[in-house]
């Protein structure tokens, strides 16, 4: 072996060590996230505070909505209030159909976005997504949802409608991370996720949702 080719894989080496510790500790071993929320159906009496907050915080136009409340009567004639919105699911039916990539599952994190800049508002999305969670903003121009308030998580806040849920009936947090509050609570109790038949594998896990109830 000669002295340049010692010399050269020397160089080599350092670097690629000079380019490894550049970059922080942190990030070379962080995990993906997947955020995901959990609702206690029996903590919500249909006060709208999260539909008003989520109004609020992300200048939802009047007469559509990000989230809302359905009222179910069970056959026992309880009344049971259901907050709905979009279930960001592991297997997005509503990306697959958008002609122009506007609709898009994020890699780092699980949510499903749009790209304002992408879409055209051909609502082929919004009639893929089974939980009727998307709709046409008549003031952007586009195809709108729920977002999970992803500028407010990155912030280290809570998404809005669950910072302002008076009762705590919706967890919100990384899936990932076992010692999250929202993994603790799925892991401890039993949840139910809407039309799972769909295989569309929604992030939202309920909490007391009655089984006659037509969801």
């Amino acid at each position: 072996m000669s002295l340049q080719t010692t010399r050269r894989e020397v160089l080599k080496a350092a670097t690629v060590a000079v380019i490894t510790l550049a970059v922080p500790i942190s990030a070379q071993k962080a995990e993906r996230r997947r955020w995901a929320m959990y609702i206690d159906v029996s903590k919500c009496y249909g006060c709208y505070a999260c539909m008003v907050a989520c109004a609020a915080e992300n200048n939802v136009p009047v007469g559509v909505f990000r989230t809302w409340i359905e009222r179910h009567v069970t056959k026992g004639g309880t009344v049971i209030f259901v907050p709905k919105q979009c279930n960001h699911c592991e297997n997005a039916p509503c990306v697959k159909p958008c002609p122009t990539g506007a609709t898009y599952k994020r890699v780092e994190d699980g949510l499903v976005l749009v790209n304002d800049e992408l879409c055209i508002g051909c609502g082929a999305c919004i009639q893929a997504c089974p939980y009727g969670a998307r709709f046409f903003n008549p003031v952007k121009g586009v195809v709108d949802k729920c977002t999970f308030c992803d500028h407010r998580i990155y912030q280290g806040k809570l998404p809005a409608c669950v910072e302002t849920c008076p009762t705590g009936a919706r967890v919100f947090g990384d899936l990932n991370d076992p010692e999250s509050p929202v993994s603790k609570i799925i892991k401890a109790n039993p949840t139910q996720r809407l039309k799972i038949h769909t295989g569309a594998e929604p992030m939202i896990f309920y909490k007391d949702l009655p089984s006659e109830a037509n969801l």
